[in-house]
């Protein structure tokens, strides 16, 4: 049960921080609760570091510092490690949520990003938060450039239709803002549709581009079509197991075994002894499992049954990965959102959406055992591990990091795709096409991570930026 709550939003100001002859000026967190300290913890730790200064100009400063989220008490994990307490004199406070950091240029351009969410012992949020922006920040400082100008010239020249994938369409949303700032000339309007519908759309020639979650949209839907588009692999994230348990503090663990269980329909209650021995000294009610999926054809679905397939050879034969799978149980809703809205309005439910809605929605997302044995949950990180443990990438740019071996990966990452026309003959929309990817894989990287999603690594994109050639 939530408690209390810190609400974090784009902020005041508080003060100037330089690095290498340049200016950050940091914007004050404005929060519901706790403002004063966050202030002063963010300050403390940036003062920490040798390679920087705080000072009180503004109008000095080259780069601007805010963030936005959300950061709230769940419950309170009693002293006792065998009962969890929801009273705040009997245990310490467990925290949910998460925090935004981006690093922008004075005309608002996003430079770097960064998403903090409260670590699963974190005695003190604030300091927690603090400390991991203050070191991220320092990180990537000397790698921070400034922008181009933008043009002046405010006219729509061409305006481009994409429709897709849900998974992504947070920072999709947030790109095509983004690169009009600086590309005045174009629009680009997206429709978060599901991939299976965005990409029927596109073999149909109704938009210019599509976006999937699956790198076989083609291929299952066209087989004869597949040599005619291009896949470009545009951020990677991760899909996790949401559920509604009022009164229960704790973030589930999962087994690969109780996911496909559940989804199966042959775990049917939350006490069922397979999830209570991965959940020791968790009281698990005896509560019926309410199954959510999608019901539309999804991407998001391909990355869930990809898994579910891998780790159960029972899922593989019966269902196995698809976009639209025929479920053996549950109820189906409409795109991530959707998901997320209903789980969050049955208890005792489960469902799966690609992380960020489940922050948005403030639902609890489970840890689920990797193959190392470890209980992992979503964050930058775990999803980091997972692209640098799965296998070299092809030349087609298809690839799974899916139950990813290695220490600390998180087991249901997956890139997400922009499926492109190999031959377009409007010059002007190849050019802004052409002209979007390059950004895509440029400053649009930088402002990945703030929701959720993991940059690109280095070599993919510079394989990236030679395929976009491809397109005549």
């Amino acid at each position: 049960m939530r408690s209390s709550k810190l609400v974090l939003m784009l902020p005041l100001a508080c003060c100037v921080l330089t690095a290498g002859g340049r200016s950050v000026y940091v914007e004050a967190f404005a929060t519901k609760s706790g403002a004063a300290k966050l202030r002063e913890d963010v300050t403390a730790e940036l003062r920490k570091l040798k390679s920087v200064s705080l000072v009180t100009d503004e109008s000095k400063a080259d780069f601007i510092l805010g963030g936005g989220g959300e950061i709230w008490v769940r419950g309170y994990r009693s002293f006792s490690p065998r009962s969890h307490m929801k009273l705040p004199s009997n245990g310490t406070p467990i925290y949910g949520g998460y925090l935004s950091v981006e690093l922008k240029s004075p005309g608002g351009v996003t430079l770097w990003s960064y998403l903090a969410t409260p670590g699963e012992s974190a005695g003190d949020v604030s300091k927690d938060l603090s400390k991991r922006i203050a070191k991220h920040l320092a990180e990537a400082l000397p790698h921070v450039e400034a922008p181009h100008a933008a043009s002046s010239d405010p006219r729509i020249a061409v305006a481009l239709h994409a429709a897709g994938a849900t998974f992504p369409y947070p920072v999709y949303a947030k790109w095509f803002t983004n690169f009009r700032i600086g590309d005045p000339g174009t629009a680009i309007v997206y429709d978060a549709i599901g991939s299976e519908a965005g990409v029927r759309k596109l073999l149909a020639g109704e938009i210019d581009f599509g976006a999937s979650d699956s790198p076989e949209a083609i291929r299952d839907l066209a087989p004869a079509a597949e040599d005619r588009y291009l896949l470009f692999p545009s951020v990677a994230g991760a899909v996790v197991p949401i559920v509604n348990l009022p009164g229960l503090p704790d973030n589930i663990a999962f087994t690969p075994e109780a996911l496909a269980g559940i989804y199966l329909g042959k775990i049917s209650k939350w006490n069922d002894p397979i999830l209570q021995r991965a959940n020791r000294g968790v009281p698990l009610p005896d509560l019926d499992i309410v199954v959510v999926h999608r019901a539309d054809g999804s991407g998001t679905s391909y990355a869930w049954t990809s898994y579910l397939s891998k780790i159960s050879p029972e899922w593989k034969a019966q269902v196995g990965a698809s976009l639209s799978p025929k479920w053996p149980a549950g109820r189906g809703a409409a795109g991530n959102d959707g998901v997320a809205k209903l789980v969050k309005e049955l208890g005792g439910s489960i469902g799966y959406v690609e992380f960020i809605y489940a922050l948005e929605n403030h639902l609890s997302y489970g840890r689920i055992r990797n193959q190392n044995g470890e209980f992992v949950g979503a964050s930058l990180e775990s999803i980091a591990a997972a692209v640098d443990h799965s296998p070299a990438m092809h030349d087609d740019f298809k690839a799974s990091i899916v139950d990813a071996p290695g220490a600390g990966s998180y087991p249901v990452s997956s890139f997400t795709w922009l499926v492109v026309p190999a031959h377009i003959a409007n010059e002007q929309k190849r050019s802004a096409v052409t002209a979007f990817l390059h950004w895509m894989l440029g400053p649009g990287q930088q402002q990945a991570a703030a929701l959720g999603y993991l940059a690109l690594p280095k070599e993919i994109v510079e394989r990236e930026e030679s395929a976009i050639a491809r397109i005549q």
